[in-house]
């Protein structure tokens, strides 16, 4: 099998309500649609949703850099995922949404050629991936009505966005446990919203309201920070800023400065390099969550949920996307109504097609 051909197109789409988390209010999905083709007839769908608050990178640029990539793939055998990172990694450095495209597009052909689905192909621990719901920064009031609109929808794990401040964050989280109950689990995600020391305050006082974990408490760069708050707090630290690629993901298991780690597709460059990222996770016995991008489609989502079901060192899953969405992308995989269950299809590849 051969590319022939890759076409992209930048899709943005106004989300049902925007998502305000301690680095800033996104308001719009944004995907580069990309569309391999071969000499053998075949397909396969990717995307790239870049998140500007979280990557750096544009829906401009996501979409020139897959051109770019497009001029040295041509010919190229899609099942040869390695060389595929190789060349993308030989035309231009970091751009992961860009390469994440590329890689899950790839993995789509390859589970179309082998007439199994995707998750089949990565390992096949399992066919379904449970998720939870995220609720985005806003007055504790609301938050709260949020969250029960989320548990009588059937979801037992919320994830709750902190990160602007003691008072605030206590109010929130004090706010949603009074109506959801004791039942519901509770992980906390500040993105970067706190100092080390500002951090163990907050965590060691919210510890009453029962937390599962606390995502992201220090800004992406201070490890050390980040080690420091793992270290004096009894409720469990993931990372997910600070670990965008397997690299980031051996320091972080080196420093101990983690107890978890959120990998996302669009932060680490695709699939292949996200199932490094678990190996290293799972060889230090470090669980793993899988995550998405607020800006992803259901094609990034879907890709996700399939490497979530086929690994078993995955443990957790925040793939909730879609469920913001008035439209899929690409007809298939994870719709639109919100589940905390999500059931993947034995269609070959990622069930997506047009």
């Amino acid at each position: 099998m051969k590319i022939t051909k890759i076409n992209v197109e930048p899709k943005a789409a106004k989300l049902k309500e925007p998502i305000t988390i301690s680095l800033g209010t996104i308001n719009h999905s944004m995907s580069a649609v990309v569309e391999i083709e071969t000499d053998e007839g075949i397909i396969g769908y990717g995307e790239g949703s870049p998140g500007i608050l979280i990557t750096g990178e544009t829906l401009k640029g996501t979409t020139e850099c897959i051109q770019l990539f497009e001029k040295q793939l041509i010919g190229v055998d899609p099942l040869d995922i390695e060389k595929i990172h190789s060349i993308m990694n030989s035309v231009a450095a970091q751009a992961p949404s860009a390469k994440t495209a590329i890689d899950i597009a790839c993995y789509d052909l390859f589970g179309k050629k082998a007439n199994l689905p995707v998750y089949k192909l990565l390992g096949g621990f399992d066919s379904s991936v449970k998720t939870d719901m995220t609720i985005g920064l806003d007055k504790a009031e609301i938050m709260a009505e949020k969250a029960k609109l989320a548990v009588s929808q059937g979801f037992d794990t919320l994830k709750i966005k902190v990160g602007t401040g003691f008072d605030a964050d206590v109010a929130r989280i004090k706010a949603i446990r009074e109506v959801i109950g004791s039942h519901v689990n509770l992980r906390l995600d500040a993105n970067q919203g706190w100092k080390p020391k500002e951090a163990v305050n907050t965590i060691n006082h919210l510890a009453q309201y029962g937390i599962e974990l606390v995502e992201q408490p220090v800004a992406y760069h201070d490890i050390e920070g980040l080690a420091f708050v793992t270290n004096h707090v009894s409720t469990p630290i993931m990372s997910d800023e600070s670990c965008f690629n397997s690299k980031d993901a051996l320091r972080l298991i080196k420093d101990r400065a983690v107890d978890f780690v959120n990998i996302k597709l669009m932060k680490c460059g695709g699939i292949h390099e996200a199932l490094k990222i678990n190996s290293i996770c799972e060889a230090a016995g470090v669980e793993c969550m899988i995550g998405c991008m607020v800006e992803e489609t259901n094609i990034g989502v879907t890709a996700a949920a399939h490497l979530a079901a086929a690994t078993k060192n995955i443990t957790r899953a925040d793939l909730d996307a879609t469920f913001g969405l008035n439209e899929v992308a690409i007809p298939g995989g994870v719709g639109l109504n919100p589940t905390s269950m999500i059931s993947l299809s034995e269609q070959a590849g990622l069930g997506l097609s047009k």
